[in-house]
């Protein structure tokens, strides 16, 4: 090469490089990494370094929000494979952990023993993992029925019978059937993974280990509780509230939340040991004192009425015939039904519930009002009807006297023989029934079922001691106990009323006296100590448009209410549910 030519080749390549550095791309990349560098000395922090585990929580949260198609969408997006993986991701580079590493424990697992719970991921193909759970009868728990040998999950040895399934891909199974977790395997993508509790430590996990929700019978303001050990971390609620209880280590003070506030942290309520020993303190004296006796009021339209002039077919009622010809008589058989039911008396605490969650297909809840004679329920029921009679039904009785001119079979009552009511009595189709003037009267099953296949909710005015015959998972009652004032309002409310009674005078139409306010107070306070634990929602009764109105508006809540909660009990009440809801097996797919 000459020299010429070298100096040429010089020129060409400063030309080349001049033209670069003057490139204007070039100087914009000089400011992007100019600016970079300025923030990497700021050292930037992430927002949030657990995105991951907070979509877990957020997706365990929207099975409690109802199955709305907004809900379905948000659970569906998070029960992506690859959304998951980018929080995965997000959450690495955040917490600067570029190494390879199994995925983090979730936060609640860190609570728990280690040996007790562990996390186990199987790869999901299109055959089945070769599984089967079930129901546990006694605890309510998902447990795993058996395994197939030489499918997936017997090959994997991560899973064995007897496990209890405490979580599928982070969101929790507790108080779900068998088959409403199959919606959740079929949305797994990729890999499934379980919580599970292993059979083998089973029987070490406390009882809390299942999340425990009550709903309290009684209200409580620990400002006015001079016992409790602090009022800073105590949790006030009145009755009716749903709680979730966090610890029963302590036998005096229990650990809870409000289920509306489930974020909040656990504070202090009082045990059921304890509530029930203050009670027992404090018991009023009146009830361990006599009354004097008097013949109640029985007819075949007894209750007070202060509206009268209207009339509704199915409205009247036969009786309270359940009612003794006595109060002490009354109160007797109130102690032996919930003694017999119950197994011993025991003051109002809490009663543990489960959540259900409503389909539009459920038919409506069966309303069932009780209080004692007097106080206002049959005018209650009355006004409910004329307000809108397209909602609310009320049952048809039966009786076995002879039909008067003017009545209508079926419509004011059904007629029938001595010998089918009896047998209807043999097949226990009453819900309540009794003897009238040498006449049967009776409120049977078939009657409601008849008002409830109409789509309307069925309206019924029983005692207290007949509640048993429908209160299941069938009828979902939902039960008010309508409570009379003070006996200073009573007076007052009271003292113009009229109602209906059996005497033997011209004048079968008096006004209240003394003793019927009384007796009227001695029976709510029996009937609110016996059989408070069923009562849902509780209206005292002193002004009847007042009462009115709360009743219907607690009506018109329970309608448009997703999720209701229901006694436990009712998972496993009759024969037939414990056949569909606790025993019940179903494949993992």
């Amino acid at each position: 090469m000459s020299g010429t030519e070298s100096h040429t080749d010089r020129e060409e390549d400063y030309r080349f490089l001049h033209s670069m550095l003057m490139e204007k791309k070039l100087h914009l990349l000089f400011k992007i990494h100019e600016r970079l560098k300025h923030f990497e000395k700021l050292g930037p922090i992430p927002v949030q370094e657990h995105a991951a585990g907070l979509v877990s929580d957020l997706a365990e949260e929207l099975v409690y929000q109802g199955w709305m198609d907004e809900v379905k969408e948000l659970f569906a997006l998070f029960s992506k494979a690859h959304f998951k993986n980018l929080l995965y991701v997000h959450d690495a580079v955040a917490q600067k952990d570029f190494e390879p590493v199994l995925p983090p424990i979730p936060d609640d697992v860190l609570e728990e023993d280690e040996d007790s719970v562990k996390i186990v991921s199987l790869v999901k193909t299109k055959e089945p993992l070769g599984a089967t759970i079930k129901r546990d009868k006694s605890t309510g728990a998902i447990v795993v029925a058996r395994i197939m040998r030489g499918g997936p999950a017997d090959k994997s040895g991560l899973i064995h019978e007897g496990d209890e399934l405490k979580e599928v891909n982070g969101v929790s199974v507790e108080h779900r059937k068998p088959k409403e977790i199959l919606p959740l395997l079929a949305r797994s993508e990729g890999e499934i993974k379980f919580k599970i509790i292993p059979a083998f430590s089973k029987e070490e996990v406390s009882s809390l280990e299942k999340k425990l929700f009550v709903r309290t019978l009684f209200d409580y303001d620990p400002v006015e509780d001079p016992a409790i050990p602090c009022k800073d971390v105590a949790v006030a609620f009145k009755r009716g509230d749903i709680l979730e209880i966090v610890s029963m280590e302590d036998d005096t003070w229990w650990q809870a939340r409000q289920l509306w506030d489930r974020d909040s942290r656990a504070g202090l309520i009082p045990s059921q040991q304890l509530h029930e020993r203050r009670v027992a303190l404090q018991r009023p004296k009146a009830l361990f004192k006599t009354r004097r006796v008097k013949p109640p009021a029985v007819t075949e339209d007894v209750d007070y009425r202060a509206i009268t002039g209207i009339h509704i077919a199915g409205l009247r009622r036969s009786f309270r015939l359940g009612k003794m010809s006595s109060w002490a008589k009354e109160a007797a058989q109130l102690r032996r039904w919930s003694a017999g039911v119950h197994g011993s008396i025991c003051p109002l605490t809490y009663i543990e519930v489960i959540p259900h969650h409503r389909d539009p297909k459920d038919r409506r809840r069966l309303v069932i009002l009780v209080g004692p004679s007097g106080v206002g329920v049959s005018e209650l029921k009355r006004r409910l009807l004329i307000s809108d009679p397209d909602r609310y039904g009320v049952t048809v009785p039966y009786t076995t006297r002879e039909k008067k001119r003017q009545e209508n079979e079926g419509v004011d009552y059904h007629f029938v023989s001595i010998h089918t009511f009896e047998e209807h009595i043999l097949n226990q189709r009453f819900i309540e029934y009794g003897i009238y003037r040498g006449h049967y009267y009776g409120t049977s099953l078939d009657s409601v079922h008849r008002v409830m296949a109409e789509d309307k909710v069925c309206l019924l005015d029983v005692h207290p001691s007949n509640i048993k015959h429908v209160y299941s998972s069938e009828f979902k009652p939902y039960v008010v106990f309508v409570k009379p004032p003070r006996i200073e309002e009573l007076r007052l409310t009271r003292r113009r009323a009229k109602f209906v009674c059996n005497d033997e005078d011209s004048n079968p139409v008096r006004i209240f006296s003394e003793e019927d306010f009384e007796e009227m107070m001695d029976a709510a306070e029996t009937m609110e100590s016996q059989f408070g634990q069923l009562f849902e929602k509780v209206i005292i009764n002193g002004d009847i448009a007042t009462a009115f109105r709360e009743l219907k508006a607690a009506l018109e809540r329970i309608k448009d209410t997703e999720v209701h909660w229901f006694p436990v009990e009712w998972t496993c009440h009759s024969p037939t549910t414990a056949r569909r809801s606790c025993g019940h097996l179903i494949d993992w797919i």
